[in-house]
Formats: C-alpha cells, sequence, structure tokens
C-alpha cells in the first residue's frame, strides 16, 4: 500500500511540474490527489481521494476508505471492523482569498463489509453494507500545488442493522493533505 501511495504522488507530481502558477498556487488546476492524514493516525483508517476540477469553483471527486469504520467507534476489546468505503462527491468553494477558499460537498458513500464482536466469549458479526446521504464542508489552503485543511461531515444512513447498532446519523472529521496538478 505504502508503495502505491509513494507512485501516486510521484506521477502526479511530474504532470504538476509543468503547470503555471499564481502566487504560490496553481492558476487552473485540473486535479488533486489526497490523503485523510488525521483519520490515518487517529484510525488506523487510509482514505485515498482524487478531485477533477471542473471549474475553478466546483470539482467532482472519489475516495476510497479502506479499513473504514462507523464515525470513531473504537476497535479495541475485541471489535474488528473489516469495511471499505467508495465515497462520490460534488464539490462547490466559495469565499475565495490567495491563500485557499471555504467549500461544501454533498456525497454519497457506500460501506460494504462487517464488524465482529467478542462480548463474553460470544462472537457476533453486524453487516455493515449501506448507502449514506451528506454533506461535508471545510477549509483548503493552497501553497506550492500543495492543498490541505480541515473538514467535517454528516451523513444519513439507509440501512436499519446499522442503524440500531450505532445510529442512523454518521459524524466525521479529517484533515486532508494533498498535490494539486
Amino acid at each position: 500500500m505504502k508503495k502505491l501511495i509513494v507512485i501516486v504522488f510521484l506521477l502526479v507530481g511530474s504532470v504538476a511540474h509543468s503547470q503555471t502558477q499564481t502566487k504560490g498556487r496553481l492558476e487552473d488546476p485540473t486535479g488533486e490527489v489526497r490523503l485523510n492524514f488525521l483519520n490515518t493516525i487517529l484510525l488506523g483508517s487510509i482514505e485515498l481521494g482524487y478531485e477533477h476540477f471542473i471549474k475553478n469553483d466546483q470539482s467532482i471527486a472519489v475516495e476510497f476508505h479502506f479499513n473504514d469504520r462507523f464515525s470513531y467507534q473504537s476497535s479495541k476489546n475485541g471489535v474488528d471492523f473489516n469495511a471499505t468505503a467508495v465515497l462520490l462527491s460534488y464539490n462547490f468553494y466559495f469565499a475565495e482569498n490567495e491563500t485557499g477558499s471555504m467549500y461544501i460537498s454533498p456525497f454519497f458513500k457506500y460501506r460494504f463489509g462487517d464488524v465482529t464482536e467478542d462480548i463474553d466469549n460470544v462472537v457476533t458479526t453486524t453487516n455493515l453494507n449501506s448507502g449514506y446521504l451528506g454533506l461535508i464542508a471545510g477549509y483548503r489552503w493552497n501553497y506550492n500545488n500543495f492543498a490541505f485543511g480541515p473538514f467535517g461531515s454528516i451523513a444519513r444512513g439507509f440501512s436499519d442493522v446499522v442503524a440500531e447498532k450505532y445510529s442512523p446519523v454518521e459524524f466525521k472529521a479529517g484533515f486532508n493533505v494533498g498535490y494539486r496538478f
């Protein structure tokens, strides 16, 4: 997995080297690759994304969440999450200045996998397959082709099994670090 991340960043870096810059950032980026750095550290979840700019203030994105968890549920004490998710979003950037901009993104996420728990030597498995509709809001700073910043999201899941075990509403946050080209 580490080799894949390094290869992606090297390929993007070679393409991005020829782009024009204005005041420490790309004038018209066409794409961005990113990693949710915070959740990689806190949860061990790897959240990789690619964003394609349609206009300078709009983009579409796809993210893959490996070792995904429901909200910030712990995997301690016999709890083992085995889930992956795919997230599709449409991003609107606004309140832009020289260093960055705010954004809001409606999204659809589909999580597939399960969670296994060992409670008093009884192993139970809960199916996490479910679709989510939600909204992400955050801020993105841009500096020398790098884009980084915090975000938060809220989503509504459509699985009665997951809602019974956890909640129908999922909150998440993170800090993305990316490279624009």
